[in-house]
């Protein structure tokens, strides 16, 4: 080989590395809002179902647990049970996914529903190999199940992320096990992303639905007053208005 020859099959190693390390810290980075949400297909409580599809032209909860028969995720589902018609209303899907078989989530269902007093009329998806969990970023890719093994082998799989039609991530939220998550704030979020997909808005903190809203900045004052009217100018950057009939 002679020095030409050398000199190049140096270079093209030195390309090779660094693209391998970009894409290793590429997939070594987390999932993130507006990301693509992770396709999959999976077994689930209704059935094989692949994501995107079944997302269709809905928005999507998707919020994972992880194990059956614990007492605070059976809280937790029962109030997503309790929510059916409001998720209805909003066009939103939900799903859960939980790291045990479809048996077992068909048994825990009774339990939940018992609970309740609301008949959990969502999926919840199979996750006996962490595939979902892992695909979410909610476990290392090296994690496993260890015989005998109890929630604490998978606390982190506690993460709600609501999912737009366009399959984007839109939000996450991600709990410890010894804290029930908030569904009143899980619906009071999907109203905002839903608002402020529609309009050049944005909520203020607390937030609640029909209350004053934050004119986007892509507007100016002209623009903001014509769409929307009256305009509140709190400062030269933060103008709110009512969106009340």
């Amino acid at each position: 080989m002679t020095y030409l020859d050398l000199q190049t099959f140096g270079q093209v190693s030195a390309l090779l590395t660094e693209n391998t390390e970009t894409l290793t810290r590429i997939d070594n980075m987390g999932l993130r809002i507006n990301d693509i949400a992770p396709d999959l297909t999976a077994e689930s409580t209704e059935g094989t179902i692949n994501f995107h599809d079944w997302i269709g032209d809905s928005y999507a909860i998707l919020f994972s647990h992880p194990k059956d028969f614990t007492p605070v995720c059976t809280t937790e589902f029962g109030a997503v049970a309790q929510l059916a018609d409001e998720w209805a209303k909003r066009n939103t899907k939900v799903i859960g996914v939980s790291v045990d078989s479809v048996e077992e989530h068909h048994k825990w269902k009774s339990d939940i529903e018992s609970y309740a007093g609301a008949k959990a009329a969502f999926p919840i998806l199979d996750d006996t190999s962490l595939k979902i969990a892992k695909l979410y970023d909610m476990l290392p890719a090296e994690a496993y199940l260890p015989d005998g093994r109890t929630p604490a082998d998978s606390a982190t799989v506690r993460t709600v992320f609501i999912i737009g039609p366009d399959k984007k991530v839109r939000l996450m939220m991600t709990y410890p096990m010894s804290v029930g998550r908030n569904f009143a704030e899980v619906l009071r979020a999907l109203d905002a992303i839903q608002l402020t997909d529609r309009e050049p808005l944005a909520t203020p903190a607390n937030w609640q639905a029909g209350q004053d809203v934050i004119v986007s900045m892509a507007l100016d004052d002209d623009a903001a007053k014509a769409k929307f009217g009256d305009l509140d100018v709190k400062l030269p950057y933060l103008r709110t208005t009512s969106l009340a009939d």
